[in-house]
């Protein structure tokens, strides 16, 4: 039985009324946003995340403190640099505001748990991969990796910090599968299981699409951030991150290819950005979808 550290903590809901934690989780969520947008531009290109200061990418010009506020000095500068007046790109101010919003969001959804920073640093790994996908076509090892490691030490800690129903595969494992086992043990056993579904079920597809119409249609990197996002979610949130990815990259993808013309059906689009944005979905509502659909057969 797992034993949840929950109850000895002090309630936060009460020691920080629910609307100001959201709005302090906003702002904090917007400097991680300024911090991710360090990442998607200088990991790509092989440079330090750490060093050197911000600087524009046009002149080289080092970024002031007061300039790089996040979403207001991109607002105050009409959106150009102070020093070369070259335009700034959207995406840092899009960066900033979606990473605030989804924080709020996930705290929401979480509560102000000690499971929370797990669910925010898990979505920040997220929107760093889909936007360096969207801009090169990658998904970095130096992301995939530790998350997948983060993932493990995630599934160790959060069902003794809030108990084993955080994660959706969890109790049913505990009921079904891998009853008898402890906790941790049938933890990392759904881990296991999510990750052989997401990361296996990609390399077979691809390596099944190769085969047949000899065309690559499957990266190592959306292998590797499945393999990832599986162990943090478990099979059945995993499962339905693929669904979420499948579907909306099929709808826009026949919406670029009606609005280009092309009557092949073959468009080359990074598949990552559509799993990242099935794994967020999934995260923010994957359970009740999932609680639906098994009552559907109940």
């Amino acid at each position: 039985m797992s034993v949840s550290l929950i109850a000895a903590l002090p309630d936060l809901n009460l020691l920080i009324p629910p609307p100001f934690s959201y709005i302090i989780i906003g702002v904090f969520g917007a400097i991680i946003g300024s911090f991710l947008n360090v990442v998607i531009h200088r990991l790509p290109l092989e440079e330090s995340i750490v060093f050197p200061n911000s600087r524009c990418p046009s002149c080289g010009a080092v970024i002031s403190f007061y300039d790089n506020l996040p979403v207001l000095s991109y607002l105050m500068l009409g959106a150009r640099c102070r020093s070369c007046k070259k335009h700034i790109s959207a995406r840092y101010p899009a960066v900033e505001l979606l990473t605030a919003v989804l924080f709020v969001a996930v705290t929401w959804r979480t509560g102000m748990t000690p499971a929370l920073p797990f669910d925010l640093i898990f979505v920040s790994a997220l929107v760093a991969l889909v936007f360096i996908d969207a801009e090169h076509m990658i998904l970095p090892n130096a992301i995939t990796y530790p998350g997948m490691v983060f993932a493990l030490v995630a599934r160790l800690a959060i069902p003794y910090l809030v108990g084993a129903p955080h994660f959706d595969d969890l109790p049913g494992l505990m009921n079904g599968l891998l009853a008898g086992w402890p906790v941790w043990a049938a933890s990392l056993g759904g881990a296991f299981i999510g990750a052989l579904i997401g990361g296996g079920s990609l390399w077979l597809m691809g390596w099944a699409w190769e085969k047949l119409r000899g065309v690559e249609a499957m990266g190592l990197g959306d292998v590797k951030m499945m393999f990832m996002v599986g162990a943090y979610f478990g099979w059945r949130l995993t499962i339905l991150t693929i669904f979420f990815g499948v579907f909306s990259g099929s709808l826009i993808g026949i919406g670029l290819m009606i609005r280009q013309g092309k009557k092949d059906m073959q468009m080359l689009l990074p598949f990552g950005i559509f799993l990242g944005i099935g794994s967020i979905l999934a995260l923010l509502i994957g359970p009740q979808i999932v609680e639906w659909y098994a009552g559907q057969f109940r």
